[in-house]
């Protein structure tokens, strides 16, 4: 008998109420005094009351800046008490939030805040610079509030010289309080960005139902309740801190601690710091934990579930009972869909299985990617899906119509990831169709890489994919294949893509090759650069760095 996912209990069942203002408000009203956000770095915590409260100045602050709902608000910040009321402050107002990775400068950051259209900017004092390289490119920008981490004043000094008009950013404090606007679920939230494949990355629009929901699965999922503390150590830009931790937490009523980075070998030490119950791992982070140094104490602690997304299946129960863990969860989803697979809590899965179908509220299938027929149970094949509730799934990629058109084809969206089921219902991930890349937790656009790589004077072709990284659920390292129209050292290129690249994104990796492998449609072949791997004549950053030769990937703590 095929299995499905009937775990979902939500805590908030009428749909009609699934809006940001609305949890907001429930729980200001129904536990006021219950602290709600720690931020143990600034030393400050936040009870229900307070965060509302705080929100509601963000949103008469932005109000009295001209804000009109339907703006875009780009937040560019590292974690703080004062990114996460930016947050609640414009989803009350009806504004719409725009993340973008701290590690983005020039034509990366161009892209995303030309893509929102953004009116408004949220920042560190320390990205201001990066503002002002793009200012004539970026010309919808009127307004900037600075988050100070030590030099506000310079900031806001910078910026303003530059004509916009910036105000550090507790002056969105001193205009009192304002009530929520009475928003629905069908409105846009937020823009989330994704990877670029065959062009610039994408910003999926995303309606407050969608992000509410996310919210509900991931509490459902790891079991949530207003006596659980939720810790997240991954940027507040990404939706895996957003809306799938702190939401989660909003949802239930729980606690959120927020800490600036994660750190493994201090990861138990900050699970008892605020006797944490709840967190999430990405990527190779459960690798990382797990290669910490062990301690006699490890499982002294009151964790009691980890959503670790991909769970790292040959160290789980090993990892389990170290750390005197109840449940070890997973999902499979996209930024664009919420989580259509989920793992039933407490239930150890066969190796590599994301979970079950949630066919309560989704239609899954897995489909040949050339035709959209179903393929049989064992085969791998592209998923596709539908939701069944309005307002669970994103509104469409902002600003690209032809791009929402081309995923939803046939009336199904369609993920570009390569999975399997088999006969007992479990799916398991298998490869990524689309040619996007993800390096410990960080999604890449190789579009984009390879733009920076290509503007290098002497390399006339590159293409840029992912080689599996040496630590199991590690993803992706980057490798740039190459061609010149003369001698280039990788050393060269290296540099040159410095301050053009987010680190994250640097390719490791470099090959120099004559031609790159191309179809009659004159499309890379990167499925043949793939299997070639990691050739004898490929160059590796970090081993250059040490001065060693080729070495595998490795990662750090």
């Amino acid at each position: 008998m095929t299995r499905t996912y009937t775990d979902l209990d939500l805590r908030f069942p009428d749909r009609t109420t699934w809006t940001l203002a609305h949890v907001l408000r429930h729980h200001a009203a129904e536990r006021p005094d219950s602290i709600f956000l720690i931020a143990p770095e600034e030393g400050v915590e936040f009870t229900y009351g307070e965060t509302f409260a705080r929100a509601q100045q963000v949103f008469a602050g932005f109000t009295a800046a001209g804000a009109r709902r339907g703006d875009r608000v780009v937040l560019m910040a590292a974690n703080s008490s004062r990114f996460v009321f930016s947050w609640l402050g414009t989803g009350i107002a009806g504004l719409i939030e725009a993340p973008i990775n701290t590690a983005y400068e020039g034509d990366f950051l161009r892209h995303q805040v030309v893509l929102a259209q953004a009116k408004f900017v949220v920042t560190d004092d320390t990205f201001a610079g990066r503002f002002v390289a793009i200012k004539e490119q970026i010309p919808t920008v009127e307004t900037f509030y600075v988050i100070d981490t030590g030099s506000g004043d310079a900031a806001v000094a910078t910026l303003r010289d530059a004509g916009w008009d910036c105000d550090p950013w507790d002056k969105l404090l001193e205009s009192g309080r304002a009530e929520p606007v009475d928003l629905t679920p069908g409105e846009q939230a937020s823009i989330f960005y994704t990877s670029g494949t065959t062009g610039p990355s994408k910003g999926v629009a995303m309606p407050h139902g969608q992000m509410f929901f996310f919210g509900e699965e991931v509490a459902s999922l790891q079991r949530i309740t207003p006596e659980d503390t939720y810790l997240t150590t991954t940027p507040l830009f990404h939706g895996n801190a957003q809306f799938m931790a702190a939401y989660p937490a909003l949802v239930a009523g729980a606690r959120l601690v927020i800490r600036s980075k994660f750190s493994a070998s201090r990861w138990v030490d900050h699970l008892r710091e605020n006797d944490v119950t709840v967190t999430n791992l990405i990527g190779v982070m459960m690798d990382f934990v797990w290669k910490a140094p062990a301690r006699p104490d490890d499982a002294d602690n009151k964790l009691r579930s980890v959503y670790a997304a991909p769970t790292a299946s040959s160290i789980l129960k090993e990892f389990m009972a170290r750390f005197g863990i109840e449940a070890m969860v997973d999902a499979f989803g996209l930024t664009e869909t919420c989580a259509p697979i989920l793992s039933p809590y407490g239930e150890i899965r066969p190796p590599g299985a994301a979970g079950l179908a949630a066919s309560d509220f989704f239609e899954i299938r897995l489909v040949d990617p050339e035709t959209d027929e179903e393929v049989p149970v064992g085969q791998v094949g592209e998923l596709v899906l539908r939701y069944k509730y309005p307002w669970t799934c994103s509104l469409g990629y902002y600003g690209m119509p032809e791009k929402t058109v081309e995923a939803w084809r046939n009336l199904w969206f369609h993920t570009g990831d390569a999975l399997k089921r088999d006969e007992e219902g479990w799916y398991y991930f298998v490869d990524r169709y689309k040619d996007a890349l993800r390096r410990r937790g960080e999604n890449i656009s190789s579009y984009e890489v390879e733009q920076a790589v290509l503007s290098f004077p002497s390399v006339t072709e590159c293409t840029v994919l992912g080689v599996p990284a040496e630590q199991e659920a590690g993803e992706d390292e980057v490798l740039a294949v190459v061609v010149t129209s003369g001698p280039v050292r990788p050393e060269e290129i290296w540099a040159w893509c410095e301050g053009k690249v987010p680190a994250f994104a640097m390719p490791r990796f470099i090959r120099f090759v004559d031609a790159i492998p191309r179809t009659p449609s004159e499309k890379v072949r990167k499925a043949d650069l793939r299997a070639d791997g990691i050739t004898s004549d490929t160059h590796d950053r970090s081993a250059t760095a040490t001065g060693r030769g080729l070495t595998a990937a490795s990662g750090t703590t």
